[in-house]
This record gives structure tokens, C-alpha cells and sequence, in this order.
């Protein structure tokens, strides 16, 4: 009689199930928080698995196994913020390390390599590397590192994720991927190649804005010690109650993304119809031109999208005047709908030309789709538009796609 191999349960049932009944003194079906700093040795010479919260917490260590199981990882860094997991991975490079780093990365991301770029602590190479030549160019000069963001933040490009790990490693190069805007749910980085997938576990993940975090998940486990050290070395690692509550997040993430999506299906098909709307990036769009790459590594076209309103600046104003169902923030992936204007927020720390050679104009707004009910968030946007078109009556023509 032959004894069937156990069937590895669904992502969303793992989500869900992370660390349940792992109590075993009182059995309570969520996990403890575990806040305290310290952790009694058993005896002299003889430490129990944990010491000091800094080095190791049975809450952070909760999240970070659930994370590396859904990116199908070795294992998990959990560190305080999203800024915080890039830096721990940036620390194990040696001095003088060459990056290269996508020209329209994430405004954070592209301040700290400029930054360490112009102290002389990293060689960084800002490439647009949707380019294959450029690429290539970059690459044979050599890499430790390849950083790949896609979709991008905020134009929402969209690269072969497979393609550029396969092109980084052939110059013995290390590939990580910010997988932020897609989740695990959307997106498997490690699969397609990436030694390391990293996350501002502040947006999809924890998913309701109350709880700053990043994670770094690793497809080996040389990789995932390394990275422990240095985050333990330069005090990194996240908080246990900020690692309880995003793993309380976690648990809807399957469900929340669900509705993210199908509201942003409605949203994208709406603006595609407006005049007053230039031009819409997101990868849903056939005329996008990552709609392709994107239908073969993406599980969905994501719940973020950004849009330029035809009439700049004035219509930019005019438009936010007076939302009601997108708040003018900072962030994304929350519950509640977002809206950001790159120029002046995000995207600020970048030099104007920086800017501007991305493709980051005035009048462009990114939107984090939220899950309110969709005919509110569609007479929310309707009467912006109208705001804008009044602001602008002369709007120029519009092209779906950057």
C-alpha cells in the first residue's frame, strides 16, 4: 500500500494559518507577543535560543518564516523599515562595489545609492533597463549587485525578470528584486531567478498604514546568514509588536488583494476613457509596453497605477482639491485609497534632471487602489476630472501608455 505524499497547502491557506497553535503553554490559537528585550540563559555558559530581541525574537521570527514560505525562500530578514532592508543588503557588499540600479527606482532607493554613490562607498550605474543595450553595455563592466524594481515606482515599467538575473549572474553578479508593489501573491521573484527578494512590508503586507517594516528574503541559506549578521550588526532588525501586526496583515493579504484588483480593473477601464487623462501607466493596458512581459511573470497586472492629467500643474491641483475617497499621501497598499504626486512627494529627493530623464513629470499622480466600494472611488475620481478639465479646457491628446 503506497502512502500519498502530503500536498503542500495554498498560499492563502498558509497565510492565513502562519503560526497559529504554535502556543504551547496555554494553547491560544494566535501567538503570543513576545516584548521582552532579554532572554534568561538556562544556565552559565548555556543560552537558550534567544538572548537579546535585537539578535533573535520568537514574534519577528514568526513573520519571517511565514514570509520566506510564501516567497518560497531559505529564509527571512525582518527588519524596521523598507529603507532598512535595502541598506542591510547594500551592507554586505564590500567597499567600492559596482550597482546597478534602475533610472526610475523608488525615490528612497535612488537617494541612498546616489548618496553612497557619491561618498565612494558604492559605484552605482543608473540604467534604464528596459534598454537591453544599455544593459548590456552597463553589465560588462561588471556588477556585485543588479537592484531591479518592476513594476516601478511610480511610472509602473515593467522588465523580464528572468532575462536580467540570467544577464547579472553570467557577470557573477548577486540579483534582487523589490517585489513591494506586487506582494508574494502577484509576483515570485525567486523563481524567476533572483537570489534575493526584497519588501517594505509597510504596504501590501501589513496592508492597513499603521506599521512601518521590511523584510529581505533569500533563495539560499548562505545568503539569508549573511544578511541576519549584518542586520543584527547594524541594528536593523523590526520591532516584535510591529512584526505581530504585520503578521495579523498577512493573514487578509490574499483576500485584500483580491478586491485591490478587481477595483483597479474598474478604475484603469474608466480613466482610459477621459480626456482630461494624457496618459495611463499601468501594465493592464495591451498597449502597455511591459503588458507582455508582465502576463508571463505577474499573477495580476497589481492594484497601483499612475496617470498624467493633460493639463499639468493647474489641473494637478484642481484635481486633488476636494477628493474624498483618496487621501493625498504618501505610501501605498493600504485598504484605503492613495494618491501621491511624485514631483513633490515621493519622488522629491531626486535632482530635477534625475526626475525628468525617468519620465516623472508635474503632472503626473500614482494611485494605490484601495478596497472602499468601487462606485465611490469612480464618482470620487469623475468629479476630480471635471475639477481638472475645468482647470485645464484645453487637454491635450491622450496616449494610454508611457
Amino acid at each position: 500500500m503506497s502512502i500519498a505524499t502530503p500536498k503542500k497547502k495554498a498560499a492563502a491557506t498558509r497565510s492565513v494559518r502562519a503560526g497559529l497553535e504554535s502556543d504551547a503553554q496555554h494553547g491560544s490559537v494566535v501567538p503570543p507577543i513576545y516584548l521582552s528585550t532579554n532572554f534568561a540563559f538556562e544556565k552559565y555558559g548555556k543560552p537558550r535560543k534567544y538572548d537579546y530581541t535585537r539578535s533573535g525574537n520568537p514574534t519577528r521570527d514568526q513573520l519571517a518564516g511565514a514570509l520566506a514560505d510564501l516567497e518560497d525562500g531559505a529564509g527571512a530578514v525582518v527588519t524596521c523599515t523598507g529603507l532598512s532592508a535595502i541598506t542591510v543588503i547594500l551592507a554586505t557588499l564590500p567597499g567600492g562595489a559596482r550597482v546597478i540600479a534602475p533610472h526610475d527606482c523608488y525615490g528612497g532607493t535612488y537617494r541612498l545609492l546616489a548618496a553612497l554613490h557619491a561618498q565612494g562607498k558604492l559605484v552605482v550605474d543608473f540604467v534604464d533597463q528596459g534598454d537591453a543595450a544599455a544593459l548590456h553595455k552597463s553589465l560588462e563592466a561588471g556588477a556585485a549587485l543588479v537592484w531591479i524594481e518592476t513594476p516601478s515606482n511610480p511610472l509602473l515599467r515593467v522588465v523580464d525578470i528572468r532575462a536580467i538575473a540570467d544577464a547579472g549572474h553570467a557577470v557573477k553578479g548577486l540579483v534582487v528584486v523589490d517585489n513591494t508593489f506586487l506582494s508574494p501573491i502577484w509576483q515570485q521573484p525567486l523563481a524567476l531567478g533572483a537570489d534575493m527578494v526584497m519588501h517594505s512590508t509597510t504596504k501590501y503586507l501589513n496592508g492597513h498604514s499603521d506599521v512601518v517594516g521590511g523584510a529581505v528574503v533569500s533563495a539560499s541559506k548562505e545568503l539569508h546568514d549573511n544578511l541576519a549578521w549584518w542586520a543584527n550588526a547594524i541594528g536593523v532588525t523590526g520591532a516584535p509588536f510591529d512584526s505581530f501586526m504585520t503578521l495579523r496583515g498577512v493573514r487578509t493579504l490574499h483576500a485584500r488583494m483580491r478586491v485591490h484588483a478587481e477595483n483597479t480593473a474598474l478604475i484603469v477601464d474608466f480613466l482610459s476613457k477621459q480626456p482630461a487623462v494624457a496618459r495611463i501607466h499601468y501594465p493592464g493596458l495591451p498597449d502597455h509596453p511591459g503588458h507582455d512581459i508582465a502576463r508571463r511573470q505577474q499573477q495580476s497586472f497589481g492594484a497601483m497605477l499612475s496617470f498624467e492629467l493633460a493639463g499639468g500643474e493647474p489641473a494637478v491641483e484642481a484635481f486633488l482639491a476636494g477628493l474624498e475617497c483618496f487621501t493625498l499621501a504618501e505610501s501605498l497598499g493600504g485598504v484605503e485609497s492613495l494618491i501621491s504626486h511624485p514631483t513633490s512627494m515621493t519622488h522629491a529627493g531626486m535632482e530635477e534632471a534625475a526626475r525628468l530623464r525617468a519620465g516623472i513629470g508635474v503632472g503626473l499622480l500614482r494611485v494605490s487602489v484601495g478596497i472602499e466600494d468601487p462606485a465611490d472611488l469612480l464618482a470620487d475620481l469623475a468629479a476630480g476630472l471635471e475639477r481638472a478639465a475645468r482647470a485645464a479646457p484645453a487637454p491635450h491628446l491622450r496616449r494610454h501608455a508611457s
